[in-house]
């Protein structure tokens, strides 16, 4: 079934393709337990399976689609398997992937009213039902963006503009050792050179410290800096750690300094008590990024800014040329263009809004609930394991860990982590992957996949402890040699 030169199909060959689409989309996504976790080729290997000049003639939309099977779609990790711990999964749902695909079949244009109206007033409600979990006031918006990445960036836009009128060259922004490291790269891309950082250091909970906070601040203004903006943390991806939220917008409004919150994998938990008590304060943002293609279990790629007072948005990204003259109608009518830094932009929410249709709230109150559970089970596992130490609690749903016999030393144990975690990566059992807290290389695991059952914790939990007795010979008998 090649395509014609009007890149058409009939009606029954586009029924035909898409029948085809969804019963291989349906076999993998109903078959994922029994998948490898992690599937992966070298470059090589797939340059001599992919590589090819670009085709002059049509093919079969079957034997593509039969290549994809064979050599793309075996080359990928599952990040919606089960066994998928490692840095943040992203376990999605079917209604979402369905809305992805009407989302490209009507191809919408979701950077004016003018061209897709229905589409901004589906992203207006979606962000608006996000503002109400996570506390934000009314009056408070934004938009879908990429991903954290992205939301935090253009977060950081608003504050550069509102509280340095774009004037940099003295400001100073601080945020913690554990921050993620998109923040530093947002916070470079928008001018500002690596010595107008000020990264604090985490507490023992790896938490940002407040007295050290408040010690930045005083040498700056001393030395005649402008301190300007606070990033904190709502779930880092290391520990899954909150920053004290409601002490540091306290901070913030007495140093007159713009509160934002990367809340890019936590902030969902607010939908759940235990979640929302973590992050009391998430609320006092002056702006707030989060990812539903995290713990909203949305297909990538969706993120989310949210701005206290949402005409701030507009007037830091609004460009008019001529050429966009006649999208400007009424006033209530929005134009996401004027939010964001895309002008041509996808219908992101459309995901999102049908799977909260279709699940309803208290599916996905649950589904975060257990997620947390999933990660304190771990916890208490670990625990009553010989040689398994727990460096930080189980919190948000991420629990990290190391192996630490009694006689090895400081160095030893982490040479004997950094093998174990060789030995995991080059597994397809289940996947954890490592990370550095203090100086001590340690598993984490994040547990936010609703499809993981205790039995996964478990069965994962023996397969680690085999591989780190395995490591641990490895390792005594290096030293004997």
């Amino acid at each position: 079934m090649p395509f014609d030169s009007k890149f058409q199909l009939t009606p029954e060959e586009m029924r035909k393709l898409g029948y085809q689409v969804v019963d291989q989309m349906v076999e993998h996504l109903s078959t994922m337990r029994d998948q490898p976790v992690m599937r992966l080729s070298s470059r090589q290997e797939l340059e001599k399976k992919l590589r090819e000049p670009l085709p002059e003639a049509p093919a079969p939309v079957e034997d593509i689609l039969e290549k994809l099977q064979q050599d793309v779609w075996s080359n990928i990790g599952n990040v919606g398997h089960p066994r998928f711990f490692a840095f943040i999964p992203s376990p999605s749902n079917f209604v979402s992937v369905m809305a992805d695909a009407l989302v490209s079949g009507f191809n919408p244009f979701s950077g004016t009213w003018l061209e897709g109206s229905g589409p901004a007033e589906i992203e207006l409600i979606t962000i608006d039902w996000l503002r109400e979990i996570c506390g934000l006031p009314e009056g408070a918006g934004g938009l879908f963006v990429s991903g954290g990445s992205m939301a935090n960036l253009t977060a950081l836009a608003v504050a550069r503009k509102f509280r340095l009128q774009d004037k940099i060259e003295n400001a100073v922004i601080y945020f913690s050792d554990q921050t993620h490291s998109c923040v530093e790269r947002a916070i470079l891309v928008l001018g500002f050179h690596p010595d107008q950082i000020r990264k604090v250091q985490s507490d023992s909970a790896f938490r940002l410290r407040v007295d050290l906070l408040r010690e930045a601040l005083e040498a700056d203004r001393s030395a005649g800096k402008t301190p300007f903006c606070l990033i904190a943390n709502a779930g880092t991806t290391n520990t899954g750690a909150v920053d004290p939220l409601d002490e540091l917008a306290d901070l913030c409004e007495s140093e007159g300094l713009w509160f934002h919150i990367d809340g890019a994998y936590g902030a969902a938990a607010a939908f759940c008590d235990k979640g929302r008590e973590l992050l009391k304060g998430l609320g006092r943002a002056d702006s707030l990024a989060l990812d539903p293609h995290k713990w909203l279990f949305q297909p990538f790629e969706i993120g989310c800014v949210i701005v206290r007072d949402s005409d701030q948005l507009k007037e830091t990204f609004r460009i008019l040329p001529e050429y966009l003259k006649d999208t400007v109608r009424a006033d209530e009518e929005v134009n996401f263009c004027d939010r964001g830094i895309q002008l041509t932009r996808s219908f992101r929410a459309l995901k999102l809004w049908m799977s909260f249709k279709a699940f309803g709230a208290a599916s996905f109150r649950e589904a975060i609930s257990r997620g947390i559970l999933m990660a304190e089970f771990a916890e208490n596992r670990l625990r009553s394991m010989k040689n398994w130490e727990i460096v930080s609690p189980a919190t948000l749903a991420i629990v990290a860990f190391r192996y630490a016999p009694e006689d090895f030393s400081e160095d030893l144990i982490n040479e004997l982590n950094q093998l174990l975690i060789r030995m995991v990566l080059e597994s397809d059992f289940a996947l954890a992957t490592s990370t550095v807290l203090n100086g001590r290389t340690v598993l984490r695991l994040c547990t936010i996949n609703p499809r993981t059952t205790a039995v996964d914790i478990s069965e994962t939990l023996k397969w680690l402890d085999s591989l780190a007795a395995h490591a641990s010979q490895q390792i005594i008998e290096k030293i004997n040699q």
